[in-house]
This record gives structure tokens, C-alpha cells and sequence, in this order.
């Protein structure tokens, strides 16, 4: 069974901040962007990004690995790096696991 997914797209929430508020979509878009932007400058700045209710953009560090290049085989050094990860609230686990059964 192939499950499709759908993507939210900045366009898509302004949208429906714009429907919601009763605002233009010029401000409802201003307002996306400068939402992702805080959350983007703050994991620029080394902070984990909290929303109460959905969950938690964290910051880890991944030290050096040795990998393996799919097509040859062979073996390769993955250098240390940083990357973001998100820890789902309890709210929204509780509002998905519906959809998993």
C-alpha cells in the first residue's frame, strides 16, 4: 500500500492565516516569513526552537563517521556536522497516532 504525502507550503499557511484573522495576504505572508525567519536566526545562534503544543526543533552535533558510497561500495569519511531534528509535543503525538493505525 502507497500512502502519498502532501506538503504544507509557506503559500498554504499564509493562506490560511489570511482566511482565519481576516488579514491581506501581503501581511499574512510578511507574517510567515518573518515567523520562520525568528526560527531560522535562532538555530543560527545555537538555540532550540520550543512551540508550546506542537513540538521542539533541536540542535545536535554528529561526530565523524566512516560511510559507505551506495554506488561503489566504498568506504568514506563522513565529517562531523551539525543538524536539526524535531521532537513532536505529546499534543501533536496524540493528534498523528490516529492516522497510524
Amino acid at each position: 500500500m502507497h500512502q502519498e504525502y502532501k506538503s504544507l507550503t509557506r503559500a498554504a499557511i499564509a493562506e490560511a492565516i489570511k482566511k482565519n484573522i481576516g488579514i491581506s495576504s501581503t501581511k499574512a505572508n510578511h507574517m510567515v516569513d518573518a515567523i520562520i525567519e525568528e526560527m531560522a536566526a535562532a538555530l543560527e545562534r545555537g538555540e532550540n526552537v520550543k512551540i508550546a503544543g506542537f513540538g521542539t526543533f533541536l540542535l545536535n552535533d554528529k561526530g565523524p563517521r566512516v560511510g559507505r558510497n551506495p554506488k561503489t561500495g566504498k568506504e568514506a569519511v563522513v565529517g562531523a556536522r551539525r543538524v536539526v531534528t524535531f521532537n513532536p509535543s505529546t499534543i501533536l503525538r496524540a493528534r498523528v497516532a490516529p492516522l497510524l493505525d
